[in-house]
């Protein structure tokens, strides 16, 4: 007899015993418990896609000394950076609007001295076509000035509204600017100052 033959039919067989022997421990095992969990979930609403933004081109703006033709008045003036108001949003909610306002805080010089911001005044200027859905604000004079409104950029003054938001989201996008000036006593002490003009977008609802 082959010894070789005898030997591989041993080996099949003791891994048929082996197999055998690892099922029937299967087989006996025995349920100790059972416990259940629940699961949850909260799916909210997905908000409507898009968003009303704002964006301003630069940081900062440098104001220029030109003629003011009064003695007794120093005049400065500059340019606001392009200020753009995005709006694609696929809802709009019903009578809602929205406003580019400006505040400015005093100026100060490097030696603590210091302007009001009444002495800063703007015109506002709207930079894309309109049809009456956007207007821009009115213009605001200096505290030196004699024409009303002449309160300077001291609480928020209004550089573009749109009353129907609804009517100038079609549009998308809306830019803006002003033009600004400063306006100082002649004996103002020389030197270099600074201000924040803060510009805020507000939605609201009529």
């Amino acid at each position: 007899m082959d010894t070789r033959s005898v030997l591989a039919r041993t080996a099949v067989g003791a891994a048929g015993g082996l197999l055998l022997v690892g099922v029937g421990g299967a087989a006996m095992a025995d349920e100790l418990g059972q416990d259940e969990v629940d699961v949850n979930v909260e799916i909210e609403e997905l908000a409507p896609a898009g968003e009303l933004a704002m964006t301003v081109a630069s940081d900062s703006a440098t104001l220029t000394e030109v003629d003011s033709g009064e003695l007794d008045v120093r005049e400065f003036r500059g340019v606001l950076p392009t200020v753009t108001v995005t709006d694609d949003r696929e809802e709009v909610p019903d009578q809602s609007y929205w406003y580019v306002v400006g505040q400015s805080s005093a100026f100060t010089g490097a030696g603590g001295e210091s302007i009001a911001a009444g002495h800063l005044g703007w015109t506002p200027r709207l930079l894309t076509e309109a049809d009456g859905e956007v207007a821009e604000g009115e213009q605001v004079n200096t505290v030196l000035d004699e024409t009303a409104p002449n309160v300077g950029l001291v609480s928020e003054e209004l550089l573009a509204l749109a009353l129907d938001a609804g009517e100038a989201r079609p549009v998308g996008t809306w830019e803006a600017n002003a033009d600004l000036f400063l306006k100082t006593p002649v004996d103002v002490t020389p030197g270099s100052y600074s201000a924040t003009l803060t510009l805020t977008l507000w939605d609201d609802v009529w």
